[in-house]
C-alpha cells in the first residue's frame, strides 16, 4: 500500500520543500497515466471541490497530501495559496 512507504504531510508545508528537477517515473505508460489522473483530479476539484490524494517525492523523501487541485500548467500543480508541486516529482494521484 502507498501510504505505508508515503508519509502525509500537511499541504501548507508544500511551500517549504525542495524539488529537484528529475522524473521520478521511468515508465512513459505511467506517466501518461499520471497526467490523465491529474486532468481528471483537476475537473473533479473545480466542479465538486473533491480532495485527491498526490503523493510525490521531494529532495528527501516520499510524501502525500490530500488536497484539491486548482489548476495544472505543462510542470506543475497548483494548489490553493498558489502552492505548487511539479509534475515530474509526483509518483501517482489518487482519486
Amino acid at each position: 500500500m502507498l501510504s505505508n512507504k508515503f508519509e502525509l504531510i500537511e499541504k501548507e508545508a508544500v511551500e517549504h520543500l525542495k524539488f529537484p528537477a528529475t522524473e521520478v517515473l521511468t515508465d512513459s505508460n505511467k506517466i501518461e497515466e499520471r497526467k490523465t489522473a491529474l486532468n481528471r483530479a483537476l475537473t473533479l476539484g473545480n466542479l465538486e471541490h473533491s480532495k485527491i490524494k498526490i503523493y510525490f517525492e521531494d529532495d528527501n523523501s516520499f510524501k502525500y497530501i490530500e488536497t484539491t487541485v486548482w489548476g495544472i500548467t505543462d510542470k506543475r500543480i497548483i494548489l490553493k495559496q498558489g502552492m505548487v508541486i511539479p509534475i515530474n516529482r509526483v509518483h501517482t494521484v489518487k482519486i
